[in-house]
């Protein structure tokens, strides 16, 4: 397959359906003004497709001279050649694998960062300010308070799916669309209610002569929450974080919407899904990269979870 009948066949589509995923690369394969430059990162690419046609060899999802075209749409063709660049199609070093960008723009390194950059944030922001809230409706006598936790309550019945297209369309007006901002703020604002909840719960179940102690020496109500308060917390907050944590870890849906230039690691174990059943190697190799994180901030947390759970549920 020579270059220049590779180049034009990628600026076609498949079923309405881009070959080329990156928005840089596409940008550059679609730009006819930079058709050398594009010729030439596509060279190693294109030696690799004439390495499949002269050999004649048939390679995982059915990779053939015949029917490379459709297999370059999506993580099928980037599988195939990732493992073609790791075993050789026919001699060694034939090809140069140094053009994976084009096949797989979007590797699994770069979702699990981005997975982590979505979820610690989005665990750490409703934590901070259920804190402060559930200080303020357990301790302090302000009007409207039973009504203002009594909303919050209500509000965990709201479903996240109906509010996507609205905060959507909010956030393209805002332009937060498609940034980690606009994510963190839409995670902690479900995340708060039922972290309020929990948190209050655990402190108005405090003994009030503790908070009347420290009011007696003097202390303010800041002093009364970092000093007391949020020490006495922990079990709650620990299982708050690590609900939080999973929740957020483990989603997809919000992200595919809210963050789509920037996929996670759930969306791209999806990629890896074959309808036929193959490429159980890498599913599973993915899926254990998805569950080590959340076990170890089990693990690491797991002596105040059972106690977090039963926050609020006894006095004393």
């Amino acid at each position: 397959m020579k270059t220049n009948r590779l180049l034009p066949l990628l600026r076609q589509e498949v079923d309405g359906q881009a070959h080329v995923q990156d928005v840089e690369w596409q940008a550059l394969v679609q730009d006819k003004s930079r058709t050398k430059e594009a010729l030439e990162k596509l060279a190693p690419v294109s030696q690799y497709l004439g390495t499949l046609s002269g050999s004649g060899q048939t390679v995982e999802y059915g990779l053939t001279s015949g029917n490379w075209l459709g297999a370059l749409v999506g993580y099928k063709g980037t599988v195939t050649y990732q493992q073609d660049c790791a075993t050789g199609v026919s001699e060694s070093g034939k090809f140069k694998c140094d053009a994976s960008d084009l096949l797989n723009p979007e590797g699994m390194a770069r979702a699990f960062l981005n997975s982590l950059l979505v979820t610690i944030p989005a665990t750490i922001l409703p934590i901070l300010f259920a804190a402060f809230a559930a200080y303020a409706f357990a301790w302090l006598d302000f009007r409207g308070r039973t009504w203002m936790f009594a909303l919050l309550v209500g509000l965990q019945i709201v479903p996240l799916q109906m509010t996507l297209v609205p905060i959507a369309r909010l956030y393209s007006k805002l332009g937060l669309g498609g940034s980690f901002i606009g994510i963190w703020l839409f995670h902690t604002g479900f995340g708060l209610p039922y972290a309020i909840y929990l948190l209050r719960n655990f402190l108005g179940g405090l003994p009030r002569d503790l908070f009347e102690s420290i009011y007696l020496d003097g202390a303010n109500h800041w002093t009364a929450f970092w000093r007391l308060a949020l020490p006495l917390s922990v079990p709650a907050i620990a299982s708050l974080g690590i609900f939080q944590f999973l929740w957020v870890w483990n989603d997809l849906l919000v992200a595919i919407i809210l963050l789509p230039g920037n996929p996670v690691l759930t969306y791209q174990i999806t990629n890896l899904i074959d309808p036929k059943g193959g490429n159980w190697h890498l599913l599973t190799a993915a899926a254990f990269l998805s569950m080590i994180v959340p076990m170890l901030v089990f693990l690491a947390f797991q002596r105040y979870f059972v106690r977090g759970l039963l926050a609020g549920a006894v006095k004393g």
